[in-house]
């Protein structure tokens, strides 16, 4: 009997090998003989039992990893990756946006977009490094001049593709088009402060985009900025969500940069928005390391070729494609949780934790003198809330 590696599931060098299930978005390390099993049924043809483990075997059949039918699918190139690894790409085609959301970091938008050859460009050298997750933001992704031909290049890649949008352009038509795995659309409240920041009936439009895309089969997440005007509103937004069968619901504070700036009054102290990480559900967040903060497998790219840390590190990018995303990311250093302040401080969670958002605890060194002195230069006091230790 001949076995073959099922469709959604690909092979990755990494740190250690490890076989990625692309559709639940679940990455499992693999000793050298079961990767090389697995590789081998891969291949056009196929693999036959040969040595492998009757267990091994079973599992991977009961798991639906292996399957019995021929599988006719393009594989990527398998070989090692970078140490560390980037796993997770941030991927701004475009800054465009038809929306002036008063939270947002991008600010005011410049009209820039990657050309389809450079987004082509940046894909293949993902995919070439072991990419797992492809993050498609703006901006409105949507709104890139060159969308259509974009999405149908998609298939061609063996990588997790979510599309992030604000929900105002889709419908029924576009969204039976879309190849990707997971839609995330932006919901910053019930309908009084979701419109508060995003406009007058955006609210109801994003929802109807969540519903028609949940009744369409596709995993659907949300991401919540917490703002002065939606605190009241996130046990109706869990109902919400939970009821009409959202995957991951993701909760944040924004940083303040872009138009936050401009609406102070949106702004929440870390005694008021930390206490806010409580709700969401799901696992969305990026995989770090042990004894590494946040953003160890991370990266992103901007409309303009900078890449970066994060989009938040827009203004300090470490290069630009041009140069390579491999060349760059080798230049980008992975913060040591041994050398943040509250490491030096004998944090108790430091290790739960991961010394929080990196651009927020600078942002917050700064601006908040009293807890600086008391907590330490360069904590993320939001999430030193969280976790109780800033009370």
């Amino acid at each position: 009997m001949r076995y073959y590696l099922s469709r959604g599931f690909v092979l990755r060098r990494l740190e250690t090998p490890c076989l990625y299930d692309i559709r639940n978005d679940e990455l499992y390390e693999l000793d050298q003989e079961g990767f090389d099993f697995l590789l081998s049924c891969s291949e056009a043809g196929g693999c036959d039992a040969g040595s492998a483990a009757t267990v091994f075997l079973r599992e991977c059949l009961s798991e639906g990893i292996l399957t019995i039918d021929p599988v006719a699918s393009a594989r990527s190139a398998i070989q090692s990756s970078p140490v560390p690894s980037l796993r997770y790409l941030e991927f701004q085609i475009t800054d465009r946006c038809n929306l002036r959301c008063r939270h947002c970091y991008v600010g005011e938008p410049r009209n820039r977009e990657l050309s389809f050859a450079q987004c082509k460009a940046v894909m293949d050298e993902f995919e070439t490094m072991q990419g797992l997750r492809l993050l498609i933001t703006g901006g409105e992704p949507l709104l890139h001049g060159n969308f259509r031909e974009f999405n149908e290049c998609l298939p061609d890649y063996s990588f997790r593709k979510v599309l992030f949008s604000n929900g105002l352009l889709l419908d029924r038509k576009l969204i039976s088009e879309l190849h990707i795995d997971e839609l995330q659309i932006s919901i910053d409240g019930m309908e009084a402060g979701h419109d508060a920041v995003r406009g007058d009936g955006t609210f109801r439009k994003a929802v109807r985009a969540l519903r028609e895309a949940l009744d369409a089969g596709m995993q659907v997440s949300v991401a919540t900025m917490v703002h002065s005007r939606n605190l009241s509103e996130f046990d109706e937004m869990e109902s919400l969500f939970r009821e009409i069968g959202i995957r991951e619901w993701t909760v944040d504070v924004p940083c303040s940069e872009g138009r936050l700036k401009e609406y102070g009054d949106l702004y929440v102290d870390p005694e008021t928005g930390g206490k806010y990480f409580k709700y969401g559900f799901g696992g969305g967040l990026h995989s770090g390391g042990e004894g590494f903060g946040c953003g160890l497998h991370l990266a992103a790219v901007l409309a303009g070729g900078e890449i970066c840390k994060c989009a938040f590190y827009g203004s300090r990018p470490a290069g630009t494609i041009d140069e390579g995303l491999k060349t760059v990311w080798s230049g980008i250093k992975a913060v040591s949780l041994d050398d943040l302040q509250c490491a030096k401080l004998s944090c108790s969670v430091i290790d739960e934790c991961r010394g929080g958002c990196r651009y927020r605890a600078s942002l917050n060194s700064g601006n908040c003198t009293e807890h600086a002195e008391i907590y330490g230069k360069g904590c993320d006091f939001y999430k030193c809330v969280y976790y109780g230790i800033m009370k």
